[in-house]
């Protein structure tokens, strides 16, 4: 008997790549999600191999601290490649193998594959280093400006789960690191989505990086400027969760990803609800 198809939005589900995401019990419960007949898409990171795989190739990590306090991945040359093999060798064909073995076909693509993802390559990153602001060049990264959205809705069409993850197409026509959060955030508003669900290695915002038990029902983003909590890698995910709300996504979720069935858990409501904070200026 052919999967009810759900009236929902489409679900986009971002697989964190912190080490203590539990990449089989996501499947496992993306899968269960999916053939409910719920069209899904699973949009991957990878940090904790890209970062292993690069200490055997001998290209240590660097992270930057941009002028705003968030922390992101420096990817010169080096880096780069480093992204693409562990993300295109590693990352993205265990979630594909994975997904098959509970039973639900899956095809992986990265960004540059069908120039489904596009992006603007950066010039430098301004940053803090030592207590200076420095301008870093040797940047190999972008921010996505568009999704072909068609292709992720003929592959769900087909009953297919994509799952996708970096690199992206950039203007002149090479492949640019970009991060996965933000990848996830567009493709939520490209196809539609009606929820957003970042899995990470937290069981949702912390007031609190080091305690747990401050995990909050619901965090509110400005529309601009830097998001109110930016520790313990939580920075970028909420600039992400603020483009998918801004992109029209009625509901965005940051959850655990390290537990049993993390994506179920979420939706029933162990998460932290995103939204964006009211705009206390108004008219004069």
């Amino acid at each position: 008997m052919p999967a009810q198809r759900s009236p929902l939005g489409p679900l986009v589900v971002k697989a964190g790549g912190h080490a203590a995401v539990d990449p089989d019990a996501v499947c496992a419960d993306v899968a269960a999600v999916a053939r409910t007949g719920r069209p899904t898409v699973l949009v991957h990171g990878g940090s904790a191999d890209i970062d292993r795989l690069g200490a055997r190739l001998g290209v240590p990590a660097r992270r930057l601290t941009a002028l705003d306090g968030i922390i992101t991945r420096h990817t010169d040359a080096a880096t780069l490649e480093v992204v693409q093999l562990a993300l295109g060798g590693l990352v993205r064909p265990r979630l594909v193998a994975r997904l098959h073995a509970h039973g639900v076909r899956a095809v992986g693509l990265s960004g540059v594959d069908g120039g489904l993802l596009r992006a603007r390559r950066k010039a430098a990153h301004r940053a803090w280093e030592d207590g200076r602001r420095v301008v870093v060049r040797d940047v190999h990264s972008g921010r996505i400006t568009g999704v072909d959205a068609g292709l992720l809705h003929t592959l769900l069409a087909a009953g297919v789960l994509p799952v996708v993850g970096p690199p992206a197409l950039a203007e002149d026509g090479r492949p640019v690191n970009a991060d996965a959060d933000r990848v996830a955030a567009a493709v939520a508003g490209a196809v539609g989505a009606g929820t957003l669900v970042l899995l990470t290695g937290a069981p949702g915002v912390l007031a609190d990086p080091a305690d747990e038990a401050s995990v909050l029902a619901a965090c509110a983003v400005p529309a601009a400027g830097p998001p109110p909590y930016r520790g313990g890698g939580m920075g970028l995910k909420l600039v992400a969760a603020r483009e998918a709300l801004a992109a029209g996504v009625p509901e965005v979720l940051v959850a655990d990803g390290r537990r049993d069935r993390p994506l179920s858990r979420a939706l029933a409501g162990a998460a932290t609800r995103i939204e964006l904070a009211a705009d206390e200026g108004g008219p004069g």
